[in-house]
């Protein structure tokens, strides 16, 4: 699976981007079929403590599945837009054993 990480007007530094593809290659148990994600993290400026904000989107065959999460932290920001994502794969796999 390719993964895309894109840091908007910062450099997001190695530690962030070996985190961010660990977590989401853990996706790929969840469904084999997943052919690239694309990762955006962002600043929302703002007196807010909570201003980091993951975009994560997921291609697979016929589908796309989306979270965005904002938090203090983006390593806590892709941890729970991998979560929701991961919940997304567990329904849609119910989903089409069901048929």
């Amino acid at each position: 699976m390719k993964t895309n990480i894109q840091s908007v007007h910062f450099d997001a530094d190695k530690k962030l981007i070996t985190h961010i593809e660990t977590k989401v290659s853990k996706l790929k148990t969840f469904n084999e079929a997943i052919i690239s994600s694309h990762v955006i993290l962002r600043v929302e400026k703002g007196n807010d403590n909570h201003n980091k904000i993951a975009e994560i989107k997921l291609n697979t065959p016929g589908q796309e599945m989306f979270a965005k999460k904002q938090c203090t932290t983006f390593e806590e920001a892709v941890d729970t837009a991998c979560d929701a994502l991961k919940t997304q794969l567990m329904k849609h796999k119910e989903k089409h054993l069901v048929k």
